[in-house]
């Protein structure tokens, strides 16, 4: 009977050990990432799902997924972690892409998208109104606590962008994927580089306008990484 209760009391304190070790594990992981900034790159569309259809010929899922290589190149050498959705040309839905981000507690996601419409760069924010942090925020809203975040990130992108001589449009907008993130998050649309005259210079493809846009972007990322970790 002694034999038998000792087994029965070890068994009961390894349980609640491991019981106690499952549940400290996402506060161990929260507190190891807190300190470093990690950036989530969504490359929009994949697989079956092709974007729209650039005057190049080339697919928006194409460019998205180019623009996304270059800017984790860039932010990676200037010591930021950086976390994408899809490294190759494979269907990731927009629950997928928010799980990703909110899985690697993202400090800030940009959004990459590709058009014809337009000139220069447009910037999304969500179109949720700003709501205080909840415990157990809802799916399909969680990024309304960081609205205002995000609009501060939008503008440190916006100047960055304009900065270079790019056109730049700011505006809302009510993204599936965006919309369930739990840390600020901008959606980059990157239409032809036009004329005053309307003529295109360049297209979202272009390799010399990609890079030169990446460039800025990274320059803001790590910029509104180090305001934000002012004291």
């Amino acid at each position: 009977m002694t034999s038998y209760m000792y087994r029965v009391k070890a068994g009961f304190i390894f349980t609640a050990v491991a019981c106690s070790l499952a549940i400290a594990q996402p506060f161990l992981r929260a507190q190891q990432t807190a300190a470093r900034t990690v950036v989530v790159l969504d490359a929009a569309h994949g697989g079956d799902d092709s974007g729209a259809r650039l005057a190049s010929g080339q697919d928006e899922k194409s460019v998205t997924l180019a623009l996304s290589v270059r800017l984790r190149s860039l932010l990676a050498a200037r010591g930021l972690a950086v976390v994408t959705t899809r490294e190759s040309d494979k269907p990731v839905t927009p629950d997928q892409r928010a799980a990703i981000a909110n899985h690697a507690n993202a400090s800030l996601c940009l959004i990459l998208h590709a058009s014809e419409s337009g000139a220069g760069i447009h910037l999304f924010t969500s179109a949720l109104a700003p709501q205080p942090p909840s415990q157990f925020p809802a799916w399909k809203t969680a990024q309304s606590a960081y609205v205002t975040r995000s609009l501060a990130l939008a503008g440190t992108l916006n100047s960055a962008l304009t900065q270079t001589g790019l056109t730049v449009m700011l505006g809302r907008a009510g993204l599936p994927g965006m919309d369930s993130m739990t840390c600020p998050a901008v959606a980059i649309e990157i239409a032809p580089d036009r004329a005053s005259g309307g003529a295109v210079q360049s297209e979202p493809d272009d390799t010399a306008y990609d890079a030169r846009i990446a460039t800025a972007i990274a320059a803001a990322v790590v910029q509104w990484t180090a305001e934000a970790h002012q004291p």
